[in-house]
């Protein structure tokens, strides 16, 4: 039985999730799509504008 792992619990409280609002509808024009209350944006999936990720690394020239 020496081969066994024990661990210890988290301590401390967890922190509630931030809400940002009841009865929002999606901000494009016509559309009535209810936002989630946990949702950031104002905008639903489908209305939301693109967004690219951060990309890390180097820049490869044109031409190359």
């Amino acid at each position: 039985m020496a081969d066994t792992l024990k661990g210890a619990r988290l301590k401390g409280g967890l922190r509630p999730s931030r809400k940002y609002g009841e009865d929002r509808v999606c901000a494009e024009k016509g559309c009535d799509t209810r936002l989630s209350m946990y949702n950031r944006r104002e905008y639903c999936y489908t209305h939301a504008p693109v967004r690219f990720p951060r990309v890390r690394g180097r820049v490869v020239p044109e031409g190359t």
